[in-house]
């Protein structure tokens, strides 16, 4: 029971983030050169990862959240504070601290999730 509530966690977050992205994105990022594209990555795999950590109870799905998050947060920090290929952002948006909290999600309970899988070895 605890691993399908961490495992529904990790895809709201996922899916979250997805759906963050794909706004911005619709909003005015599709405009902007690689990381209007990069947004629309974004999209698809927060998809495409959600619906493998709900189906294929492996730690692959969970070890994809996890990177999927930190890229993502690891991209928003270099965007505002350095640029981010030539984007720079100032954290004043609902959807940044939407996605924020959405990618956060998908780190701690994929971590949660690795190290409670049934059948782990200690």
């Amino acid at each position: 029971m605890i691993a399908w509530t961490m495992r529904i966690l990790v895809a709201a977050g996922l899916l979250g983030s997805a759906w963050v992205h794909w706004v911005v994105w619709a909003d005015f990022m599709r405009d902007i050169a690689v990381v209007g594209p990069l947004f629309l990555v974004n999209v698809v795999a927060g998809v495409v990862i959600a619906v493998a950590v709900l189906a294929w109870h492996h730690w692959l799905p969970a070890l994809a959240a996890i990177g999927f998050g930190l890229a993502t947060l690891g991209a928003y920090v270099l965007s505002v504070t350095v640029g981010f290929f030539d984007v720079q952002e100032r954290f004043t948006t609902q959807a940044e601290v939407w996605g924020v909290i959405t990618e956060a999600v998908c780190v701690v309970f994929g971590i949660a999730l690795l190290v409670a899988r049934p059948g782990r070895r200690a």
